[in-house]
């Protein structure tokens, strides 16, 4: 096979699994905007006859999603936050200071990547409710305000710094804490940008420990606003899509806007390491 017809062939499956990966996004998209009777139809319509937002409307009539929103949108910004601090502390240490051990207790710490969530989550959940936690804000944020994936990232890509710049730093008199913030963080923005969009995506979509830890509306998530749009009686699918799209937005838009940097960071140390 010569090189164009193998790059036309490469092309023409990458079109397609696109176009797979895409369509249920659109059809979200597109569902949203129709009637109940465009949404129920068969086959099903992929664009609507008619700009329709009355499923929106009655979206927020039946729940409180700007509550939800609003919970979701604080819980992630809180562990985004709290992730990039510890993990870029731990990374710090890990990569820069010289200490007793230091293989054994990374390779300890990466080892906890291997650990399956939900072994965790009932020790998790216990020692949550023995701190009568459950329900509460720092019930959701606190178990992943640490993460090994984000110290291993950020551990990659501060090996890749000059040596020489903390080399002179020190010569300067920069100690510890003067190397971190003035020299590490500044210079290890992508990485950091990468970390922050990784951890907000993930909280923005957690919906198992919401629904076991939370009781009241006060407390629930976009994510478990979306389920009870369901009901045993009847589903009306366009409603349900409709809130899809609503708590899609948000994180398709950060997707977007970070995309660049997502794809930098998680690249990073893979020649050197």
């Amino acid at each position: 096979m010569n090189r164009p017809l193998q790059n036309t062939f490469v092309y023409v499956l990458l079109a397609i699994a696109a176009a797979l990966v895409l369509y249920p996004i659109f059809y979200t998209f597109s569902a949203t905007f129709m009637t109940p009777d465009e949404a129920s139809a068969y086959p099903p319509h992929f664009l609507p006859g008619s700009f329709y937002i009355g499923s929106i409307l009655t979206v927020f009539h039946l729940v409180p999603i700007g509550r939800f929103i609003t919970n979701s949108l604080v819980v992630s910004l809180l562990i985004m936050i709290g992730q990039l601090m510890t993990s870029s502390m731990a990374a710090y240490a890990f990569a820069n200071i010289r200490f007793k051990g230091k293989t054994f207790i990374f390779s300890l710490f990466m080892a906890t990547m291997m650990i399956p969530w939900e072994v965790t989550i009932i020790p998790n959940y216990l020692t949550v409710k023995k701190w009568d936690w459950l329900d509460s804000l720092q019930g959701l944020t606190v178990p992943f305000l640490a993460t090994a994936f984000g110290t291993f990232l950020l551990r990659q890509f501060f090996l890749q710094l000059p040596k020489e710049l903390f080399e002179a730093a020190r010569i300067d008199g920069c100690g510890h804490v003067r190397l971190f913030v003035r020299i590490v963080l500044p210079l290890g923005r992508p990485a950091l940008a990468t970390l922050a969009v990784y951890a907000f995506l993930n909280a923005w979509n957690m919906y198992l420990w919401p629904l076991l830890i939370t009781n009241s509306e006060s407390m629930r998530t976009a994510q478990i606003g979306i389920a009870m749009l369901q009901f045993e009686e009847l589903t009306v699918w366009n409603l349900v899509l409709a809130g899809v799209t609503i708590v899609l937005l948000p994180s398709l838009l950060l997707l977007v806007l970070g995309l660049k940097q997502l794809v930098r960071g998680l690249t990073a140390g893979a020649v050197k390491g």
